[in-house]
């Protein structure tokens, strides 16, 4: 039967079955930290394990960034705009590897295929909930001048 309050089909991903709590926290904030899947870098094509090696690239040129802010060598205005470039191919990489999206609360267990919109939505939002974090982690620290 089709649930009318679901947009697209229904998807479960792999960890969204699993037992325990804590077991499922520990997947959904992996599922969230990281947009890559083994599905994904299983597929033959050359363009997309291209894409992935790219992405992983870039992942780690975003890592050494929010190094170099918390070091003080780096102004916000550059970090931020590291963390939109990272969530523009984030965007690109979730569409390929990890389709979907959670649908009602956050607790809950239902997840649905993601359109273009969904994917900039929940990427754009998650991104900036966790830029933000980590922005006043820094700050609180006195390693952030803004």
């Amino acid at each position: 039967m089709v649930d009318p309050r679901m947009l697209t089909d229904p998807v479960q991903p792999p960890y969204a079955a699993e037992g325990g709590a804590l077991r499922r926290l520990a997947a959904e904030l992996w599922d969230h930290l990281w947009p890559w899947s083994r599905s994904g870098f299983r597929q033959p094509r050359t363009q997309l394990r291209a894409l992935q090696g790219a992405g992983l690239a870039l992942a780690l040129a975003v890592s050494v960034v929010w190094v170099l802010a918390a070091a003080g060598r780096l102004e916000a205005g550059a970090v931020i705009g590291w963390w939109f470039g990272w969530s523009v191919f984030e965007v690109i990489v979730r569409l390929g590897a990890k389709p979907y999206v959670k649908e009602g609360p956050w607790w809950g267990r239902r997840y649905r295929a993601a359109s273009l919109m969904d994917m900039l939505c929940y990427v754009g939002f998650k991104n900036l909930l966790t830029g933000a974090a980590l922005f006043l982690a820094l700050k609180s620290l006195g390693l952030l001048v803004v």
